[in-house]
């Protein structure tokens, strides 16, 4: 580990043991297995700036709303990061969304927005951070919203020294929807949801305009993403729009801020597929639905478009599969660090994976 990552490690350690002594209040702590009685008011806390991490809150609050208080659902608030609160504006699932500013948190009790969270008087703040990276900001942030709240988290040293109840990790499996849900069980007994979803996408007359114009079946083709180490090349992507071409489908090569011209390059290495225009969040979402097939890097768009329904092939690259990947029919994950690491084959790979799974979309609608 680098020195840097060290000192990252030990400073993170001494604010959560700062923490805990300072927020320390006795007959918090509870112990495990301890049912906890239906909550009227909960906060989930996720204040992570990524997309995917948002929408893979969404499985929460699904749970809440339809495995607690039967006939009489919880209030169900969530406070994320400013940068993706769009991801879950006007969820149906939702009552309150907050956008937290977390720069100053080291003012506490006294941290922009953190009194407007105590005056809501939540019974149950969920900090929906994961075993593998504990986040010290989340369980502190989850704290200072709830002083007299029972505070759930994963149980995991040290920031389990801020939570009331410590849900250790579900056994059996490592995908982080299934975890990420499994934080509720201390409030439904067990059962939880993990399918990921998404509000009705919120589109203007142009883009529903731009959808009706298209011709046939299509697939969207998303080769970006936020870090580029983890994108599979432009030109296995072609190969995937070829090969989605034979299959009968017309590829849109969809694109965020700044990668336009990656879009380009994987159009002109694919003769008849499209480059989508701009999109919004929302924009991407309906795109995807309308064509009934993604092909996408393992980011932020491989969870909108499995939240909407769309079967997705994700393409995975230096990424932990089984912990991020969404397995279950109708979407595939494929993992190609090996076909990209030794060189020739990779675009035969991508070409046959895509086919394979555009034609088993059709021989399931036939």
């Amino acid at each position: 580990m680098p020195w840097y990552k060290r000192l990252e490690l030990w400073a993170k350690l001494a604010l959560t043991f700062a923490a805990s002594a300072l927020l320390w209040r006795p007959g918090r702590r509870r112990p495990p297995g301890t049912p906890l009685p239906p909550p009227r008011k909960i906060l989930l806390v996720r204040p992570d700036n990524r997309v995917g991490e948002a929408l893979l809150t969404t499985p929460l609050l699904r749970t809440l709303k339809e495995l607690t208080r039967p006939g009489a659902p919880p209030s169900v608030h969530v406070l994320v990061h400013a940068k993706v609160a769009r991801a879950l504006a006007g969820h149906p699932s939702l009552d309150a969304l907050i956008s937290f500013d977390r720069r100053r948190l080291w003012l506490g009790p006294l941290a922009p927005g953190i009194r407007a969270l105590r005056r809501e008087r939540y019974d149950v703040v969920v900090d929906c951070a994961n075993w593998e990276a504990p986040s010290v900001t989340s369980a502190i942030v989850s704290r200072l919203a709830g002083p007299h709240a029972a505070v759930i988290g994963p149980q995991v040293w040290p920031v389990s020294l801020l939570h009331s109840i410590s849900v250790p990790a579900r056994v059996g499996t490592r995908r982080e929807a299934v975890q990420r849900a499994h934080l509720l069980t201390p409030l439904t007994g067990g059962p939880i949801i993990d399918a990921l979803s998404f509000r009705e996408p919120n589109i203007g007359e142009g883009f529903r305009t731009y959808l009706r114009e298209l011709q046939g079946p299509c697939a969207v083709l998303n080769p970006g993403g936020r870090l580029g180490e983890r994108r599979i090349p432009p030109e296995a992507f072609a190969a995937a729009a070829r090969a989605l071409l034979t299959a009968g489908r017309l590829p849109i090569i969809a694109w965020g801020p700044g990668e336009e011209l990656l879009a380009q390059t994987v159009a002109q290495g694919a003769p008849g597929a499209l480059v989508a225009p701009a999109t919004n969040l929302d924009e991407l979402a309906a795109l995807m639905r309308a064509a009934g097939l993604t092909v996408t890097n393992n980011t932020g768009p491989m969870h909108l478009s499995v939240a909407v329904g769309a079967p997705t092939l994700g393409l995975f690259l230096r990424m932990d599969m089984e912990r991020w990947g969404h397995p279950s029919a109708p979407h595939r994950m494929v993992d190609l660090t090996s076909d990209v690491l030794s060189g020739p084959g990779l675009e035969a790979r991508v070409f046959e994976e895509a086919r394979a799974f555009a034609l088993s979309l059709v021989e399931k609608t036939a």
